[in-house]
Parts: C-alpha cells; sequence; structure tokens
C-alpha cells in the first residue's frame, strides 16, 4: 500500500523491516534487554494490548523493533553523561559519511527534520531570525515555499510550521513564473514523484540555476538503500527521512541530512538552545547514538535476502487465504516509498459476507490479537513487521476468519 493511498491516516507513517546478513532466520525475533528478559510484563499489567503486526509501521501502531545492537546503543548511552552538542557534532559526521551529505543531525523524526531545516534555510545563522521564527512578517526572511500540486499532502504542515506559505505549481513554466525574491525553497516529495511533471534532477536544476534551495522529503522511502545517499548525490540542499521505519532506529528519531550550512543553521533552531521553534522537538543521547548504530546496521544487511523473506511470508499468508471460495489475491511491489511485498485481498460480495471493518476488528479482538490495514472492500498485509514465525499465525488466522466471513 502506498503512502499516499493512506495520506487519510496522517497520524500515522509507514514503513520497517531489516536484519542482518546471516541472520536472516532471525529476521524479526523479539529483541530482549542487555539483561535478558525483562522481569515484569509491563504492557500486561498496565492493560495494554499487544499484537501481531501486519499491517507496518504506522505511528499509531507504534512503528518499528529496534535490533539488538540498537538497544545495546541506548543502554550505553542512557548510564553516561556527554553534552548534547557534541554528541550530535560527532554522531552527525558519521551519519554524514555513510549518507554522501555535508553535514547531518539527528531530529524528533522526519516532520522534525522538515520543520528544522526549513528554519535553516529561513534563518541562517542570525540569532533573531532564529527567536523570531514562525513570525516571518518585518524580519527580512522568505516567505515562500513552491511545490507541486501532485506533492501536496498534509505532513507539508513541517513547512508552514515555519511561518511560509506553500505556493502550488505544475509545470516548468509554472514555477520559474512563481519564483520570486520571496521564494524561500522549493519542496519535493518523493514517494509521489510519479504523480508530478517535473521530476528530482529537473527540479534540482531549476533550483539551481535561480539560486533557490531544494528540499526533499523521503520520510518512509527505504529501502532501497541507495535512496540513503542518492538525493544528496543528486544535489538536494536538505533531505529528511523517519528513523523509525526501516532503519528501525527509534521511532521518535530522524535525520536531517543536507548542505553543511542549512543543517549548521538548523540547529540553532533545536536543543539545548531555548526560546526557539524546536525546543520541543528534544531528541536525548540515547536516541542520537541509536539512531546512529541503527543505521549503520541498516547499510550493512543483506536487502536482497531480507526481500526473499518477506516474499516467501507473503506467499504463505497469500496460499492460505486463497483457499476460500470467493477470495481474490494481489501482491504488490512499490517502488518509491514502503518497498515490500504487499499483499491485498479483495473477495465476491456474495460468498463473503461481512466488510473489511467487521474483519479488522474481529482480527483485532482475536487471540492473538493482529493488526492488517485495507477499507471496507479489501485487506491489505505486509511481512516486514512480523517476527520469526508469525506469518503462519497470521495465515491461519486471516483463513479463519474468512471461513467465518462466508458463513
Amino acid at each position: 500500500m502506498k503512502r499516499r493511498d493512506l495520506i487519510k491516516y496522517l497520524s500515522v507513517t509507514p514503513v520497517a523491516g531489516a536484519a542482518l546478513a546471516g541472520d536472516i532466520t532471525s529476521l524479526h525475533a523479539a529483541p530482549q534487554s542487555l539483561a535478558g528478559a525483562p522481569k515484569k510484563d509491563y504492557f500486561s499489567e498496565l492493560g495494554v494490548r499487544t499484537f501481531i503486526n501486519a499491517a507496518g509501521t504506522y505511528t499509531a501502531m507504534t512503528a518499528t523493533l529496534m535490533r539488538p545492537a540498537t538497544l545495546d546503543a541506548i543502554k550505553y548511552a542512557s548510564g553516561k553523561f556527554c553534552m548534547l552538542d557534541d554528541l550530535q557534532d560527532k554522531v552527525g559526521e558519521r551519519i554524514a559519511q555513510i549518507t554522501h551529505a555535508e553535514a547531518a543531525v539527528v531530529t524528533s523524526g522526519a516532520f522534525a527534520a522538515l520543520t528544522l531545516g526549513m528554519a535553516g534555510i529561513l534563518t541562517g545563522k542570525d540569532p533573531a531570525k532564529v527567536k523570531a521564527l514562525p513570525k516571518l512578517e518585518g524580519t527580512g526572511m522568505k516567505t515562500e515555499v513552491i511545490c507541486q500540486k501532485a506533492h501536496a499532502i498534509g505532513y507539508n504542515q513541517a513547512l508552514t510550521n515555519c511561518g511560509v506559505k506553500i505556493v502550488m505549481i505544475e509545470t516548468v513554466e509554472e514555477l520559474e513564473k512563481a519564483i520570486n525574491p520571496n521564494t524561500a525553497a522549493m519542496h519535493f516529495l518523493h514517494v509521489q514523484s510519479d504523480s508530478g511533471k517535473i521530476q528530482h534532477e529537473q527540479w534540482v536544476a531549476i533550483g539551481k540555476k535561480y539560486g533557490i534551495p531544494t528540499t526533499i522529503d523521503i520520510a518512509a522511502d527505504v529501502p532501497p538503500v541507495e535512496n540513503l545517499w542518492k538525493f544528496n548525490d543528486m544535489g538536494f540542499d536538505f533531505v529528511a527521512i523517519s528513523g523509525g521505519k526501516a532503519l528501525r532506529g527509534p521511532q521518535s528519531a530522524g535525520i536531517l541530512m543536507g548542505k553543511k550550512d542549512i543543517i549548521s543553521a538548523a540547529r540553532l533552531s533545536m536543543p539545548p538552545r531555548g526560546e526557539t521553534i524546536g525546543r520541543g522537538m528534544k531528541v536525548n543521547k540515547e536516541e542520537i547514538l541509536g539512531m546512529m548504530v541503527a543505521l549503520e546496521e541498516f547499510v550493512a544487511i543483506d536487502h536482497a535476502a531480507e526481500y526473499k523473506v518477506f516474499q516467501q511470508r507473503i506467499d504463505r499468508i497469500k496460499a492460505a487465504v486463497e483457499t476460500v471460495p470467493g477470495i481474490t489475491t494481489k501482491v504488490s511491489h512499490p517502488v518509491l516509498g514502503n518497498v515490500t511485498p504487499t499483499l491485498n485481498i479483495t473477495w465476491d460480495k456474495t460468498a463473503i459476507k461481512k466488510d473489511g471493518n467487521d474483519m479488522r476488528a474481529q482480527l483485532r479482538q482475536g487471540t492473538p490479537s493482529i493488526e492488517v490495514v485495507g477499507g471496507k472492500d479489501n485487506l491489505s498485509v505486509t511481512a516486514w513487521s512480523l517476527q520469526e514465525g508469525e506469518d503462519k499465525i497470521v495465515a491461519a488466522k486471516l483463513k479463519e476468519l474468512l471461513v467465518w466471513a462466508s458463513a
């Protein structure tokens, strides 16, 4: 299911998956604390429902499961003090090296990365401008960001939080006409690039022609792993990505990477500095170090082997549900975002008496509880958030559900 098909879920965000090369069989083994199994079942004591995640890394579903090495880094950082800026400096250098960026910083998610990057473009290193945001009137800061109509999504509020106005265009002619002395940036959304009339390279080229910074949101758009550096190499001035999806970092972490002057200016609006637009976008030392390690782990895995495992799991679920009369299945392979085998299940309404909402509720209320997505007329399943063996459970429960729905 493409991100653009899930805009109605604006409070959540898709994607997840990964495993270290050579450890594919335990692709999603449940992480444990360094001391072994937890001493208490906290969620059970609190009455919090846990579930098998056959949907994806939606924010509302607490996104992803971190790898053991990331948890090790978080535990390590939790036992020591350091200066926040020192850690961001060193981690940023390491992330920039991996991603081919001039500079990078760990943020509190992709949304925060967009806001902070926009702030850096607007304010530069002027302390008075940093303090003024989101008030732009009378400050000398620019006020407009150009975006293609096909790239207009709710997440662009991350930019307007800085006080700018989004100017929508469709063609190259409209773009060049819209550029004016108040144009602060030209913003691009990778996951919907196939819907726009202007593609990445031309977007960047026009930005360079007129001296306008170009920015890109790739929040959920790895794998492929090459996207981590592709857009930096292409010349975008900043790139924003989520850390809590396929990278399997802390859910509340993200990365802002790009040109050194923009990243350093963006950091003036970040904690530990106060009286800034980004003061509430705090990211702690545990998340910063954990995000770095999660990125290192992600670039080291065998992505082809991982994808093969996901495909095998989807095939197992598909084979099970297809035994129910009236069921039609289709496996899609998104290429721009949420790149994982995705099973879509539809049905003959004369054979299946329940709608998708009823069936999702039944899965949610069952034992074990299972989450999938979809609408009234379909169910959609992915495998990259499943732990070892859970695909067999999902296959059996979906088949049981569809038999029940046909009775």
